[in-house]
């Protein structure tokens, strides 16, 4: 497939060189110019290129920028035919890592409001993982104890797309359902960065709270200090899975 990603850090370069490396035609743009995209991100073939030419004949956009801006996006996204399938990875952390948006505070679904922003469709996939573990625990199909993420959004055919490719990147897909209950893989579900198997994955969701899961996203600070200095992927993960024992 035709693929651009938009955005080269930690999960959209992870993204661009694994798709690339399961033989997709991949871009990478990033806002800060081509030359930001890291050597290690083109690696497998995929190629740096101009935001403003990023978008055009492409099967599949991965929006892999920081949460609430993609509005700033809409002008660009207006040009894009409305078959090319739109997949947003960001995760909204107030205080953290976004400024507080109050639609999502008052309850909007992260994605939806993404959706709202960009003026077109979305689906969700690739929120509900570390990036390190998308970067280093991906395997083969059919590997006995392989990883699975969640992918919602309210087209059957976007959502096989994205599913398609949550596989090319050495996970199993999960269909997560309509976009409207993707707040289940937001952060601090069950879902979420916790590294569960595809048998796991269905009561983890099922097993949300919004109240409770935004209460343990909103004490993250407390509690990575928690793990001291140079914690691992693992630490991060059980950290994660204890927080709803």
């Amino acid at each position: 497939m035709k693929i651009t990603v938009i955005g080269a850090g930690a999960i959209g370069g992870n993204l661009a060189a694994k798709l690339s490396a399961a033989g997709h035609d991949v871009q990478v743009a990033d806002a800060r110019g081509p030359e930001a995209v890291r050597a290690e991100v083109l690696e497998s073939g995929a190629r740096s290129v101009n935001l403003a030419d990023a978008v055009q004949g492409r099967d599949v956009i991965i929006l892999s920028i920081p949460f609430g801006v993609a509005g700033q996006l809409a002008d660009l996204f207006a040009w894009v035919p409305d078959e090319t399938v739109v997949i947003d990875t960001a995760n909204y952390y107030p205080g953290m890592l976004s400024e507080p948006i109050e639609a999502v505070d008052n309850g909007q679904v992260e994605s939806a409001y993404t959706a709202e922003l960009l003026g077109r469709p979305v689906v969700k996939a690739w929120n509900a993982a570390l990036a390190e573990t998308q970067r280093t625990k991906g395997v083969p199909a059919g590997t006995p104890g392989r990883l699975a993420i969640p992918v919602a959004g309210d087209s059957d055919q976007a959502r096989k797309v994205a599913m398609s490719l949550v596989d090319d990147t050495g996970f199993d897909p999960y269909d997560a359902g309509p976009l409207a209950d993707s707040w289940r893989q937001q952060p601090n579900s069950p879902a979420y960065c916790t590294e569960l198997t595809l048998d796991q994955l269905p009561a983890a969701l099922a097993a949300a709270d919004r109240a409770k899961d935004t209460a343990v996203r909103d004490s993250l600070p407390q509690r990575f200090s928690a793990l001291g200095a140079n914690p691992t992927v693992d630490d991060v993960v059980e950290m994660n899975r204890a927080a709803h024992r």
